[in-house]
């Protein structure tokens, strides 16, 4: 009898042991797969000019997403995988639905760094806000885009209720210039930060000129010449104004600079962020005829070496002359901050998010106001001297 115990309680002893080593097994089977789940993708897209005549700044904005994105998936912390999707609307708002809609139908796609245009994003914006994706936008400044009610729309930048009428304080009150000629381009920036500055110009005891000169398409294809331009520089000349200010985008006025050099103005010109690019200085011929040129921005030049070797590295130019690569970078990085924030990522929790944020970036710290708009109103302003353009401070 002992020994048939023996033998039993072996064998309960092994069977128990076997029991025991099933879910052992199992745990380690879950364990193992859990660890090899793979880790979701959500995409942040950029919309802007990516081809055509304002190319360049839309180079300058995708690449510091890019670098944002690159960044972040380096540091293996995040509980997710990131990609980039890109948008080609060339600054068109006639081009800028097409692209909001192809954003919106991917399933992935979480937020979206701009749109970069002021005309684009106000043409675009109904598909964004109907599909609750968050912009966040490096650029765009018309100051309608924060009234009409998207409560998806932001920007990390001044608008040109802001930046015109400090222009105009600049221009007159700074500077002291009685009389100018202010022209604007015919585009929702252009115009709107146009108007901004005379009303302000005005009010500070200036006699204004207004006068439109329809920006060309033909910019895009290099067909176009400062000789488009020679009628408008002849009428510039003949207001007999001390300065002159131009509310538009770099492309055209590089043209316009050409054809005020051929038709005589010596006086001083100011444009704003539209402008403020070293493209400036390649599209104007003679290149000479940029110099002195006064440009303003709710942008800064970067002094973050970090950002500056990173840009570099990836986009192969600086990113020193790079208008909105650091308020791009900064957007990026303010959405990627959202996702880190909320409990369960979705478009609407980014959006909510976002309201709410304070994000210090590598510009200034991030927070918005309800309306979308940035907390905050520096404007600098710089001037191309040499053939660079260099930040002269704050307005």
């Amino acid at each position: 009898m002992k020994l048939r115990l023996n033998k039993t309680v072996a064998v309960v002893a092994s069977s128990a042991l076997l029991l025991l080593a099933v879910p052992a097994v199992g745990i380690a089977s879950a364990t193992n797969a859990a660890a090899a789940k793979p880790k979701p993708t959500y995409i942040i897209g950029y919309e802007g000019p990516l081809s055509g005549g304002n190319l360049q700044l839309g180079l300058n904005m995708v690449f510091s997403v890019e670098l944002a994105i690159n960044q972040a998936n380096a540091t293996g912390k995040l509980p997710f995988k990131l990609k980039l999707a890109k948008y080609d609307d060339q600054g068109d708002p006639t081009i800028s639905p097409t692209q909001a809609q192809s954003a919106v139908a991917n399933k992935k796609l979480i937020a979206i760094v701009g749109p970069a245009f002021s005309g684009a994003t106000a043409a675009a914006e109904p598909y964004y806000s109907a599909a609750n994706v968050a912009t966040v936008s490096p650029s765009a400044t018309r100051v309608t885009l924060a009234t009409s009610n998207w409560k998806n729309f932001f920007r990390v930048v001044a608008d040109d209720g802001v930046q015109g009428p400090a222009d105009a304080d600049y221009m007159v009150k700074t500077k002291s210039f009685k009389t100018i000629y202010d022209v604007n381009d015919g585009s929702a920036y252009g115009s709107g930060l146009s108007s901004a500055f005379a009303t302000e110009a005005t009010t500070d005891g200036a006699t204004v000129t207004t006068a439109t000169v329809p920006g060309t398409a033909q910019c895009s294809d290099g067909t176009a010449s400062a000789t488009q331009y020679t009628a408008a520089a002849t009428q510039a000349v003949a207001s007999k104004a001390s300065a002159m200010f131009y509310g538009g985008y770099y492309c055209d006025l590089g043209l316009f600079l050409g054809a005020l050099s051929s038709a005589g103005w010596t006086g001083t010109i100011m444009s704003g962020d539209g402008s403020d690019s070293s493209a400036l200085i390649t599209g104007t011929t003679p290149a000479s005829a940029a110099n002195g040129v006064l440009l303003s921005c709710a942008c800064a030049v970067s002094t973050n070496k970090a950002f500056n070797k990173g840009f570099q590295n990836l986009a192969n130019f600086s990113a020193v002359g790079a208008t909105y690569a650091p308020e791009a970078y900064d957007a990026t990085n303010t959405i990627i901050a959202a996702m880190k924030a909320v409990k369960k990522i979705t478009r609407s929790a980014i959006v909510a998010e976002l309201h709410k944020i304070t994000y210090k970036g590598i510009t200034k710290t991030i927070k918005f106001q309800a309306d979308g708009n940035i907390a905050g109103s520096a404007i600098y302003v710089n001037q191309v001297k040499s053939g660079v353009v260099s930040q002269l401070g704050l307005e």
